[in-house]
């Protein structure tokens, strides 16, 4: 189902964090700052409808200060452009104070060259739909940060892992060096991670089901591994302090994931 702009602008700010809302412009050190999340499916909050799969985003607050909410703007099937076309860049610069954050991840879906409602080419127009979450969140007194895709699952006959995603995450950190915006490498660190854990022990971190094999979105394993790098990646590049950011070297129980029911 398709939304108008005012739709996804409504919903969005209907779903900011209650204390955000009635911080209103109060200066970012008088307040929470949140982090906002402008995504896709490997990062989106996920229904009971869907579950096993999960999101990274769902697990992200797991690992951040209460003082570091995060608001998930992810949607499934989304690629940079599609985001922006649909209104849903603006609804969250509609919601953005100086001093959040704005999480930017895109390229699963950019890459697909026969849709042209999404398609992006690396150098050029991937590019220049970030700069559009850049400027536009600079313009709003936030910080942008950019996150280069996560790795699907695959590997070679060997068991190496495989990139799969092509120009893109090169084409996203040369724009954070040209932007001097900061960079969380999650491509290259998943990769690792699916490395180092192999073929087999993948497969308990993707939503492989008895009657699905997914390579690309998460279970709840999964996705709180994938958080854990967000978070470590964001205290690596000093875009939060130590005091943000909690559990990183601890146990996460997967039943702290839950997928709320449908919305209507």
């Amino acid at each position: 189902m398709s939304l108008t702009r005012r739709q996804v602008t409504s919903a969005a700010l209907a779903a900011v964090p209650l204390g955000v809302a009635a911080a209103g412009t109060a200066h970012a050190r008088g307040r929470k700052r949140t982090i906002y999340i402008a995504g896709d499916s490997t990062a989106a909050q996920k229904y009971s409808d869907a579950a096993p799969e999960t999101g990274w985003g769902m697990a992200l607050p797991f690992f951040l200060h209460k003082d570091r909410p995060v608001a998930n703007h992810a949607v499934n099937g989304r690629s940079s452009k599609s985001f922006v076309d649909e209104g849903r860049l603006d609804a969250i610069l509609a919601a953005i104070r100086p001093g959040d954050l704005l999480l930017i991840q895109f390229a699963h879906n950019d890459e697909k060259t026969t849709d042209p409602a999404r398609y992006t080419e690396p150098w050029t127009t991937y590019q220049d739909h970030l700069r559009q979450y850049i400027g536009g969140a600079r313009a709003k007194g936030a910080r942008p940060v950019l996150a280069t895709p996560v790795e699907r699952r695959r590997f070679d006959a060997e068991g190496n892992a495989l990139p799969t995603h092509g120009e893109y995450p090169a084409a996203m950190r040369a724009l954070a060096e040209e932007e001097r915006v900061a960079l969380l490498d999650i491509e290259a660190l998943s990769l690792a991670l699916w490395q180092e854990l192999g073929v087999e022990e993948t497969k308990t971190y993707f939503n492989w089901t008895d009657t699905e094999q997914d390579n690309t979105h998460f279970n709840p394993p999964g996705a709180i591994a994938v958080a854990r790098l967000v978070a470590r990646e964001l205290l690596r590049t000093r875009v939060l302090a130590p005091r943000d950011v909690v559990r990183l070297h601890d146990e996460i129980p997967t039943s702290w994931i839950t997928w709320p029911a449908p919305l209507a």
